[in-house]
């Protein structure tokens, strides 16, 4: 059985929707890095930081989601 590592290497190749997920997840990572190398933020920042926190655990979400059924698939299989 593989581990997530190599489930999260697998959907790479495979996975057109969890290279995305991902690819927005790291973009969503350096956004949120430059916006809390501010010491003070806006209001309008505030929010911004907000959404993009919560959007990235969405994805991040998904990509688990993803690797659980890959994951449950793998196991299905190997039990036929």
């Amino acid at each position: 059985m593989l581990t997530e590592e190599g489930i999260t290497a697998q959907l790479r190749e495979s996975s057109t929707e969890f290279r995305e997920l991902e690819d927005t997840h790291h973009r969503l990572d350096a956004e949120l890095r430059e916006l809390q190398k501010r010491h003070v933020l806006t209001p309008q920042e505030e929010l911004l930081k907000k959404q993009i926190q919560k959007e990235k655990l969405a994805k991040k979400d998904r990509m688990a989601e993803l690797i659980r059924l890959h994951r449950e698939d793998q196991e299905r299989s190997a039990a036929r």
